[in-house]
């Protein structure tokens, strides 16, 4: 069952397309014997340099959909200092992916960006199952 994700400038549908790639990018598998879940984040920082930057790529992209929505300065230079932390911790060699499957900055703007949602478009709230 293929589910295709919304490509609307409405906030709902901008809040379905962040939310898919949060769970993408945090959420993706749940690793055995833990409750602790990672994602494409964390693997990709495996690979030096590069893994850390596609990573930061994906993050703007959300604080990219964050701005459309009409977010504050104030909150999307919140959400790229949380990338450009996930970004430095990536860079370390060999252990980067370490900090970064616990400073989850991906999952971290996507709250900003639900609390913006939740005040200024309320129609779009969801209720969230646990994963």
């Amino acid at each position: 069952m293929s589910r295709q994700l919304p490509i609307g400038r409405d906030a709902a549908a901008v809040r379905q397309r962040i939310e898919t790639v949060e769970r993408l990018l945090e959420g993706l598998i749940r690793i055995p014997g833990t409750n602790r879940r990672m994602g494409l984040d964390v693997i990709i920082d495996l690979i030096p340099v590069a893994g850390s930057t596609i990573g930061a790529g994906f993050g703007a992209y959300l604080a990219w959909e964050a701005r459309n929505l009409g977010m504050s300065k104030t909150q999307v230079a919140r959400m790229a200092g949380n990338i450009a932390f996930d970004w430095a911790l990536g860079m370390i060699p060999l252990v980067g992916a370490v900090p970064d499957f616990f400073f989850r900055s991906n999952t971290r703007n996507l709250r900003i960006v639900k609390r913006h949602l939740d005040r200024h478009h309320p129609a779009t709230a969801t209720i969230e199952a646990r994963r």
